[in-house]
């Protein structure tokens, strides 16, 4: 086994000081003697997708220690997208990826920790994870604490989608408030992140695929009876990667990254995976010229879409598992020849798991590459004088490849909410909502209330939005985000006028308005007042959404 970091805290002399406070902690000599295994909990009460992972880490504890580590836990936050969506507290999301992974590279450095076990649930804390761990590199297993079940209402199978589509609906007349609380009632059964293939969900795939994640651990549904031993699994892989030496930036390549695009691409995942993954990337020293934006979009047009997932499909994740999981969707792509084989953390190469992929009998979840349900993926990557460095278009949930028609600019999502939830948002639009980048909000929050509620007043078909901002997972329709240069660093999105002419054409990868930009001058950006802080801070910071947004650098 290699000199492990723990030596250098813990052995001679001089480290009897650390040695006696450890003590009274409660780790003896013999425990002090074993491999030192963080495990870094995002565990909170505040949130349905965060709330059980108190209870696994105690089944991950017991895989640690039975494997021969001994464990110290520590924990992190969470700012839970789904709760905080529509308000000003969206702007701390994409803000806590980066807290959670300071400090999780803190707390292990900090204490010369061996590996690290995360334990993650809501959309931030899996790319967060990935993050810190690309930065320590040390072994390191991200165990996702698993998907919500379906709600249910009149033997429809709801998720979150259904209620912020809801909203929508009731402001527009087509529901009562009576049929409202029925839907918000129903949507959450108990533990577990959003059931759709949204950011947690995508997220949780791309780190099977990364081979962060042992294979099929993260496919277990939350309250599923099978989650504990999960944990248990999980911790016992992270023992058995010291052991071997097996430290996350071997695991983090790009044919990794590439592999994990493909998968989030061949289910239509969330748009956010292009910022995550880009983020890791960067972390782990893979540049631009090994990983960029563009392969999102060279991606798409290899990949076809083979899994029928909400938002824009019929199935959730825990169908998708009961279907054969992550190794039937890696036999598809395996046998499609659109993955690569790579090494994993438990030291079995990715392929190993898929050639044995299991089928349900039946399924009409995963298909296959030769009879896909959609020709190419669900993600573009656009440019033009709206976006000269690039923006993310989302495909789920339509076959269009091509939209124009008048700009109706916003300045930030809350006139936009209240211009929709008035009528003031018309068939044919291209809704333009800016300030809302990673300086501009500061935070690039999530557009989920907005685009709900243009599917809830049935313009879903009819209407396409742009912005510098984010989508949830759960959006669906014609969205093109991450917009950039955004518009508080100067970028033409702040040009725009409402009644301009753009074009969204994706085959020609294009984003353009006819509007002479040039002449124009855009009108002087200040901070938002929330700009103070953690936030302030992060303004400062945080560099291109094309470059994953992240506030660390190379």
């Amino acid at each position: 086994m290699p000199r492990l970091p723990s030596r250098d805290l813990v052995e001679g002399p001089a480290r009897a000081p650390a040695r006696a406070m450890l003590h009274a902690a409660g780790y003896d000599e013999e425990a002090l003697a074993k491999p030192l295994i963080a495990i870094v909990n995002s565990w909170s009460t505040v949130t349905p997708c965060n709330v059980h992972l108190r209870d696994l880490a105690d089944h991950a504890r017991r895989g640690i220690e039975e494997a021969g580590g001994t464990a110290i836990d520590f924990n992190t936050i969470v700012v839970t997208d789904g709760i905080s969506m529509g308000t000003p507290g969206m702007r701390a999301s994409l803000m806590s990826r980066e807290a959670i992974a300071d400090s999780a590279e803190l707390a292990v450095r900090g204490h010369s920790l061996d590996a690290v076990l995360f334990l993650v649930g809501c959309d931030k804390t899996s790319p967060a994870a990935a993050m810190a761990a690309a930065r320590l590199d040390l072994p390191s297993v991200v165990l996702y604490g698993g998907s919500i079940m379906p709600g249910r209402l009149r033997d429809k199978a709801l998720t979150i989608q259904d209620v912020f589509e809801a909203v929508g609906a009731h402001s527009s007349g087509t529901i009562d408030d009576g049929e409202l609380r029925a839907v918000e009632k129903a949507a959450c059964p108990g533990a577990g992140a959003c059931g759709g293939q949204f950011t947690a969900n995508t997220m949780a795939l791309a780190l099977s695929f990364l081979g962060l994640s042992p294979m099929g651990l993260n496919d277990v549904p939350a309250v599923h009876p099978d989650k504990p031993g999960a944990a248990y699994e999980a911790g016992w892989a992270v023992v058995d990667a010291v052991r071997a030496g097996r430290n996350a930036r071997s695991l983090i390549t790009p044919e990794s990254l590439r592999n994990a695009a493909v998968a989030g691409t061949a289910t239509a995942g969330s748009t956010n995976l292009v910022l995550h993954l880009l983020a890791i990337a960067r972390e782990a020293g893979i540049g631009a010229d090994q990983f960029g934006i563009d392969l999102f979009d060279e991606v798409s047009r290899a990949t076809p879409v083979i899994a029928d997932l909400k938002p824009g499909g019929r199935f959730m994740a825990p169908d998708l598992a009961a279907a054969g999981g992550t190794p039937l969707l890696g036999r598809r792509l395996m046998d499609a020849g659109l993955i690569t084989d790579t090494p994993t953390v438990t030291g079995q190469s990715l392929f190993s798991y898929f050639a044995d992929a299991q089928e349900a009998e039946g399924q009409e979840v995963i298909v296959t590459a030769a009879a896909p349900i959609k020709a190419r993926g669900g993600f573009g990557i656009l440019y033009g004088n709206i976006a000269p460095d690039g923006c993310v278009v989302k495909l789920a949930g339509h076959g269009k490849l091509r939209f124009d028609g008048p700009a109706k600019v916003f300045d930030g999502e809350e006139a936009c909410f209240e211009a929709l939830t008035h009528g003031g948002i018309e068939a044919g639009d291209i809704v333009v909502i800016r300030y809302e980048g990673p300086v501009g909000g500061p935070g690039m929050r999530e557009m989920l209330a907005i685009t709900a509620a243009i599917q809830g007043r049935g313009l879903g078909n009819d209407v396409a939005l742009v912005t510098d901002g984010r989508f949830s997972g759960a959006t669906y329709g014609f969205m093109v985000g991450h917009v950039t240069p955004e518009a508080a660093k100067g970028g033409p999105i702040a040009l725009l006028r409402s009644g301009d002419r753009i074009v969204i054409d994706v085959e020609q990868r294009v984003i353009q308005t006819d509007a002479d930009l040039d002449a124009r001058t855009a009108p002087e950006w200040r901070p938002s007042r929330e700009a103070t802080g953690a936030y302030r801070k992060y303004a400062r910071l945080v560099g291109s959404a094309s470059d994953g947004a992240i506030t660390s650098g190379m």
